[in-house]
């Protein structure tokens, strides 16, 4: 099989300027992705001072979050496929100081519209960041060890990320100002711009084909509609239009959009990135590891805030060693696991042992504490992950041709941010029907109110545990046994697909 440049669609100058610079594009490749990560909570726990300071209202609080994901989710096909056509680095460079930009906007707020703006600018850099980032990653290490440790760290970063937003959230909020949760991103964005100047090297296209325009008005309509679609049913009920007419019209567009895939010459998520077991599996696992994680970040937050009385700093503290076992545990499966006994016995195991920390969690109550009751579940999920994160990460991307690694890389991106946003809505659902139920007939004294919210929260575990067991037996099921190839490819690999 020939996997010379030229059969991967491109000349002989590699993504990096040289071999001995890789380690410093993954510290790039790194400062950025935790840039985008991070924002998908640390502005969560600043939105209350937020809207004190704005004085914006309950209802119009969820668009600071909606903007982003909407905006984010959306247009990642779109910037995967531009890093594919324009050059990685290009792509790279102009998320980071788009994203920058965006985030000063809305760091300097003086009234909602321009916070949500800022936020919906971020989150349209975000999706040529996001994909060009991992794209770079996967172009840059080619050789299986030195692959398998610079995707340990990536996916460690991309399975811990949420914490470490909720940690730099809480810091930046109680002794700063709300306002620097976004304005971090300025100091992250000036490393990573200078290191990817130094660091980064252009790969040129020798045929750079044409942008499906169809197929991005398909895909990001489609997307944008699951997004709110999903969103619209925190604040709406299911059986809203709002809802269910948008999550409807989504799956149709987005089956169009798959049809059209098979016809255009240049498409915008080749199928050929698709056809591949071990790939779909990763990119399902992703999918359903986001749903998963909610119940973590999310309802233990709420949890260890409202129940146990823990400051914002506090909380953001007490989910460090989860984060410290994720990272452990991360190293362990891609480079020591992963490529002696394959996916199939680690993902699993890994989702199990997420599932079961959540199960533990559903017997938290008013009396429980940190270092006894809450601490062991919350490390055991982190082991968990790590064994399931940065594998997926790694055999999403793996054996995609040069030439596809940006849509390859969005597609990871897309199934996180998807995952993300249908778990979030989907759990607050049933969070917030658990507690209703829980007071009906009921006289809401204090005590009934704190112990409805209990059963929110423990209905949120049991959830999102169902999501993490459901995850580890698609992952048995599709995952192929052995070790698995681990090597950028040129494509040809895959089944035949039409193009």
């Amino acid at each position: 099989m020939d996997r010379s440049p030229a059969s991967a669609g491109t000349s002989a100058a590699a993504p990096e300027k040289s071999s001995n610079h890789r380690w410093w594009v993954l510290v790039v490749i790194a400062l950025a992705q935790l840039m985008v990560v991070l924002d998908a909570t640390i502005v969560n726990i600043a939105l209350p001072s937020a809207q004190k300071a704005l004085d914006f209202s309950d209802g119009n609080r969820q668009w600071v979050v909606t903007g982003y994901a909407l905006s984010f989710g959306s247009l990642l096909l779109l910037g995967g496929r531009l890093a594919d056509l324009l050059g990685r680095k290009t792509v790279f460079i102009t998320g980071i100081v788009g994203f920058a930009g965006a985030s000063a906007l809305a760091g300097a707020a003086q009234n909602f519209e321009v916070l949500v703006t800022g936020r919906v600018l971020q989150g349209v850099f975000g999706a040529l960041l996001a994909p060009a980032a991992l794209a770079l990653l996967n172009t840059t290490f080619t050789d299986a060890k030195e692959r398998a440790r610079a995707f340990g760290i990536f996916g460690a970063i991309a399975g811990a990320g949420g914490g470490i937003g909720l940690l730099l959230g809480g810091l930046l909020t109680e002794h700063l100002s709300w306002r620097w949760t976004l304005y971090i991103n300025l100091i992250i964005a000036v490393f990573a711009l200078i290191g990817a100047v130094l660091f980064l090297g252009h790969a040129t296209s020798k045929d750079r084909p044409k942008l499906d325009l169809p197929g991005t008005v398909l895909a990001s309509a489609g997307l944008f509609g699951l997004v709110y679609g999903f969103s619209n049913a925190e604040t709406h009920d299911w059986s809203s239009p709002m809802t269910w007419g948008f999550l409807g019209g989504a799956v149709v567009v987005l089956a169009v959009f798959a049809w059209w895939q098979t016809r255009t010459s240049h498409p915008l998520l080749p199928l050929r990135v698709l056809a591949d077991r071990d790939r779909g599996a990763s990119f399902i696992t992703v999918a359903i590891s986001s749903m998963g994680m909610f119940g973590v970040f999310l309802f233990l937050t709420y949890y260890l805030q409202a129940s146990l009385g823990f400051t914002p700093v506090k909380t953001g503290l007490a989910f460090l060693p989860m984060i410290g076992a994720l990272m452990v545990t991360a190293q362990l499966s891609t480079n020591m696991l992963l490529p002696r006994v394959g996916p199939r016995p680690i993902v699993p195991v890994g989702l199990l042992m997420a599932s079961g920390g959540l199960v533990w969690m559903t017997g938290l109550d008013l009396s429980s504490t940190y270092a006894a009751n809450v601490l062991p579940p919350l490390i055991l999920m982190g082991l968990g992950l790590g064994l399931v994160m940065p594998p997926a990460m790694s055999l999403a991307t793996s054996r995609i041709a040069a030439k596809d690694a940006g849509a390859g890389s969005a597609a990871v991106n897309t199934m996180q941010q998807v995952g993300g946003a249908i778990g979030t809505a989907l759990l607050n659902t049933l969070a917030a029907s658990a507690a209703t139920n829980y007071l009906v007939g009921k006289k809401p004294s204090p005590g009934v109110l704190a112990q409805a919210q209990l059963e929110s929260y423990s209905t949120a575990y049991w959830w999102s545990a169902a999501f993490f067991a459901a995850g580890a037996i698609i992952a048995a099921l599709m995952y192929r046994s052995g070790r698995p190839d681990l090597s950028t490819g040129d494509g040809e690999s895959a089944p035949t697909v039409h193009m």
